[in-house]
């Protein structure tokens, strides 16, 4: 249920709000909507592409993490891919597409991490990171979601910039809030 209801919102603060604002999220889901926004390509089955090699690696050292993530990645990049359409259905302002956005998508994280599964990507990532540290998962995404936030500066800009680093730090902060380690 954790990953039906988390991928749900993940899908809806990714269409409703991030998208019409070309706003980005981080880890694979950032990257994969740089690939959407500049290739048109379908985000949900960029995100399955990108996750490849993180799924070769929890095939290995986390068996039970690739089963659940692997469903939870699945689930997510359909509800995405099929929830597209809503992308042009709802306008409110960036800024605060950028704040329900982070919140939505930081809700769906969140339910997700607590019952230990996710979307894998760099989530994935943060879940072993977080389990060998005593770092919570919430502040680890938020690292690395800067990191793909920063990197997509260049391509779209300073106003999609500083909100992107808006929804980020929203979606990190919730998702803290929800997992509590």
């Amino acid at each position: 249920m954790a990953i039906l209801i988390g991928s749900f919102l993940i899908s809806l603060g990714i269409n409703l709000f991030l998208v019409p604002h070309h706003l980005l999220d981080g880890g694979i889901i950032g990257i994969a909507l740089i690939l959407h926004y500049y290739f048109d390509l379908q985000t949900g089955v960029c995100m399955i592409m990108l996750s490849i090699p993180i799924f070769i690696y929890a095939w290995f050292y986390g068996r039970n993490y690739f089963y659940n993530s692997f469903h939870g990645l699945m689930v997510s990049s359909i509800f995405i891919d099929w929830l597209a359409p809503l992308q042009s259905q709802f306008s409110l302002s960036i800024f605060s597409s950028a704040l329900l956005g982070g919140t939505i998508i930081g809700l769906g994280i969140g339910l997700m991490l607590r019952y230990q599964t996710s979307t894998g990507g760099t989530d994935l990532i943060a879940q072993f990171i977080s389990n060998a540290t005593s770092l919570n998962v919430g502040i680890i995404i938020l690292i690395v979601d800067g990191f793909v936030v920063a990197a997509g500066y260049q391509a779209l800009g300073l106003k999609s910039f500083l909100f992107s680093c808006l929804t980020i730090s929203t979606v990190g902060t919730i998702t803290s809030m929800i997992v509590k380690k």
